[in-house]
């Protein structure tokens, strides 16, 4: 990545962003005074910077472990660094990739005795999340990030839901990079998007009106025909006992031994006749009314059937259009050689907390040689060029160096055609050897963690909820885009939730099939 400004001296920042942060600077450098190994940790802790430029808003957050330190970038290289107290022994904070999925300006902790975490910025929902805190100059919380309370506090409204956040075990910087896998837009595509999604939603609102008088029609249909089968049945019944009386008269008939007993006889068989003819025309009758009907019941069915199929067709279409104005995020996983696509739908969840992310994209992919391993890269679109767009990537797995990465995954042409011609700045691509965590669900960006790293800051929480997931069959819910429905975890999914026995973290999760949303 170009970062022009990586020799910039630093600045103090504790000074512009008011009296939270000097108290909390002042409190520090008291307790550092009193103790020498205090001392000698604090002299440890990386220093505040603010770029001294013009700062756009800001792609990335990348925390360094090794270092206690985050450092945020915009599309021109970093704008913001801060000491940060991770977790401590046992409840470290998770290596990994993650993104803004919450924000709380004065959040109180459920979990820890309401503990104050004001400017909480949430990046899992069992819990972990980025806030201003106490920073002891090493790490000392449960799990959290904790970043200086003013610079918590002045980086608040600049971030965004969605926004990237790369936690690395070591010390990981963006590096600009071409290659022929990454998207080039489309400028006549993009110029394009906003008519073209609303030409589709028209389509998708008219093709929702036609699948609703389709199906109406189907079920006025089959209520018509609903009391058929017992109509036919009393008539069948009805004609049953007339043939058995028929019988029965004719068997008199046949046995009358005198003149007398065998007028009576045809007199009942006359009768009998007459009933039974008329019992086979009622029955033949209704038969005759019934069969229209049953056709009716059986178009109406099939046209409510393909009004419902061009309906999901063009819902599908009209939600890739308006999302189409969305960075792209892909996920590409090793260990279940599938891609996934995630796009901000910006619909608060219905359930309180955070957005939508639609989830409609999810296929195999070709790894060649899956057996060895690529590592965990992470590419971001920086800004547009004359070409296209810029790149960077950060690398905070080793395993294949990340062009090699990108050179042995396949993806499928059909999918890039989907996503790619619109491909806006801030979309990525992720290639890791990591599965998806279970913290990954409806309202989340991509979550994955590193499993060789600890994780222990996951150990007190509870495991998330099955994830409810955006469907693209939405117009059924007032013409917002998106529905919802339940689904349970996908067991390929890397769990979120260790358990620590003997040293090491045992994981455990629900072991049901995931209903699947293939596209």
């Amino acid at each position: 990545m170009k970062d022009r400004l990586t020799t910039a001296q630093f600045t103090g920042a504790m000074r512009r962003w008011g009296p939270p942060g000097l108290v909390t600077l002042a409190a520090m450098v008291a307790f550092a005074a009193l103790t020498p190994a205090g001392a000698a940790k604090q002299a440890r802790q990386p220093a505040e910077a603010v770029a001294p430029r013009q700062a756009g808003q800001p792609i990335m957050a990348i925390v360094s472990i090794k270092s206690q330190q985050v450092t945020f970038y915009d599309s021109e290289g970093w704008i913001l660094r801060a000491p940060v107290s991770t977790g401590t022994t046992g409840r470290e904070t998770p290596a990994g990739v993650f993104a803004i999925v919450e924000k709380d300006k004065d959040h109180r902790s459920t979990m820890y005795d309401d503990a104050w975490m004001p400017n909480m910025q949430r990046i899992t929902w069992n819990g972990i999340a980025l806030h201003g805190g106490p920073l002891p100059g090493y790490a000392a919380s449960h799990g959290c990030v904790r970043m200086p309370f003013g610079f918590a506090e002045n980086l608040f409204d600049k971030t965004y839901i969605g926004m990237r956040v790369i936690i690395s075990p070591h010390d990981s910087v963006p590096t600009e990079i071409s290659h022929p896998s990454l998207f080039v837009p489309k400028p006549e595509a993009i110029a394009a998007a906003p008519s073209r999604a609303d030409k589709l939603s028209a389509e998708a609102e008219e093709a929702t009106r036609a699948a609703d008088e389709a199906k109406k029609a189907a079920s006025v249909a089959a209520k018509e025909a609903s009391s058929l089968p017992a109509l036919l049945r009393k008539l069948e019944q009805q004609k049953a006992r007339a043939d058995a009386e028929l019988a029965f008269a004719d068997k008199t008939l046949a046995n009358a031994k005198t003149d007398q007993a065998r007028a009576k006889a045809e007199e009942l068989k006359q009768k009998t006749t007459t009933k039974a003819a008329d019992a086979a025309t009622q029955l033949d009758a209704a038969k005759a009314a019934a069969q229209p009907k049953r056709d009716a019941v059986a178009a109406t069915k099939d046209a409510a059937k393909a009004a419902a199929a061009r309906k999901a067709d063009a819902v599908k279409a009209a939600t890739d259009a308006k999302l189409a104005g969305e960075p792209v995020s892909v996920y590409i996983s090793r260990s279940t050689q599938k891609l996934y696509v995630r796009r901000n739908t910006h619909k608060p969840a219905p359930d309180g907390g955070g957005e939508v992310f639609d989830t409609s994209i999810e296929v195999p992919v070709t790894i060649r040689n899956p057996e060895q391993p690529l590592g965990t890269h992470i590419f971001t679109a920086m800004a547009k060029t004359d070409t296209g767009l810029r790149w960077s990537v950060v690398t905070i797995e080793n395993g294949d160096e990340a062009r090699n990465a990108l050179d042995r995954i396949t993806i499928p042409q059909d999918v890039w055609d989907r996503i790619g011609p619109t491909a806006l700045p801030r979309s990525s691509i992720i290639i890791s050897d990591e599965p998806l965590s279970a913290e990954t669900n409806y309202r989340t960006e991509f979550v994955a963690v590193l499993s060789d790293q600890p994780q222990g800051g996951f150990i007190t929480r509870k495991p998330t909820a099955p994830a409810m997931i955006a469907s693209d069959d939405g117009w059924d819910n007032g013409g917002n885009g998106f529905g919802f429905f339940f689904q349970q975890r996908d067991p390929y999914v890397q769990p979120a939730n260790p358990r620590r026995q003997r040293g090491q973290y045992q994981y455990y999760q629900s072991t049901q099939p995931m209903q699947r949303n293939w596209w």
